[in-house]
């Protein structure tokens, strides 16, 4: 029986004896919750977890193309498309991407996750050509002025070698490298960080009819396999983020059981980024039908996340998410 472990995170300067570090950083915890897909969950003391799982849960992430995973930090959504969900076409030429990318550095953003390709539900596949000419010029334009990490999101892996090649840092797959085989071999030969996503299908039918047999335990099965995949081709663990894919073919209960329970995911030894930023569950539950004003609801959930060690956000409005983080941070 294969069991997981989510550990129940807490802060504070005073710590019980037992308390041990969640992922290097400044939370901790006391005990954990084993799951498993044959009994029941239960609450165990951390010092009762194998040590090869509680050392995954515990040790600091490696720092990611320079950033401190110790703290957690926001990687701004900048789409060069003319249809994604939110923001298709307000940065549809190089020099609004360029100002865009620049106002989000400003403002508090480490990392520019930079796509040519909607990924929202019911988008259909963009051709290689077309989506390297979205992205390369914006990556070459934000490269020359910008020291930040930039991210190329796409699935594929000519896309991609074009990104590298243009000054971009890390590859951010949403198909969690099962789109090009060709990708996870291009990553491992160039040794560049990326960052693996669960998702259900593809997006132009993910949204249809999603179904799991227990969502957490088949999304974190998912990112282990991927991250072994990884890993047999030469790229280390240190180098691969994880992402449970909100809203990639996940109904809303799907989404709100990964977000309750999204520690569980330490258990795979890698920084998380979590993506949830203006999302359409944002919307009905926080009863905001537009898009473009959700930014309160993306916020609270991800602080919730923060909140469980998670290391990355992921978000379109940089500068309140920043405000809110520095006051969520002085707090705490």
């Amino acid at each position: 029986m294969t069991e997981y472990f989510r550990p129940l995170v807490q802060n504070g300067r005073a710590r019980p004896g037992g308390a041990v570090s969640l992922a290097g950083s400044g939370l901790w915890f006391t005990h954990v919750e084993v799951l498993s897909r044959d009994a029941p969950p239960r609450v165990v003391e951390a010092g009762d977890v194998p040590a090869a799982d509680l050392l995954r849960l515990t040790s600091a992430r490696a720092s990611l193309a320079g950033l401190d995973m110790s703290r957690p930090q926001i990687m701004g959504i900048l789409n060069a498309t003319p249809d994604s969900f939110s923001d298709g076409g307000r940065h549809n030429s190089v020099e609004a991407a360029r100002a865009a990318a620049a106002q989000m550095v400003a403002n508090g953003a480490s990392i520019l996750d930079i796509g040519g390709e909607s990924t929202r539900p019911g988008a259909r596949t963009v051709p290689e050509d077309e989506e390297m000419s979205r992205t390369v010029p914006v990556i070459k334009a934000i490269r020359a002025e910008t020291k930040a990490l930039i991210s190329i999101d796409t699935r594929k892996a000519a896309v991609a070698k074009a990104a590298l090649s243009a000054g971009a840092r890390l590859v951010n797959d949403v198909s969690g490298f099962t789109h090009d085989p060709a990708l996870a071999t291009l990553c491992a030969e160039m040794q560049v960080p990326v960052c693996v996503m669960h998702m259900q299908g593809d997006p132009e039918t993910m949204q249809d009819d999603p179904r799991y047999d227990n969502v957490l335990l088949d999304v974190y099965d998912f990112l282990d396999a991927q991250i072994a995949l990884l890993e047999a081709r030469g790229l280390d663990r240190s180098r691969i983020v994880v992402d449970p894919g909100i809203g990639f073919g996940k109904t809303e209960e799907h989404n709100l059981t990964l977000l309750r329970n999204i520690s569980l995911f330490h258990g795979l030894g890698c920084p998380i980024l979590l993506g949830v930023s203006r999302k359409g569950f944002i919307g009905r539950i926080g009863r905001e039908p537009r898009a473009e004003a959700r930014a309160p609801g993306s916020i609270a959930v991800a602080l919730a996340a923060l909140a469980q060690g998670v290391q990355i956000i992921r978000v379109h409005d940089v500068p309140e998410t920043a405000q809110a983080l520095r006051l969520w941070s002085a707090v705490r």
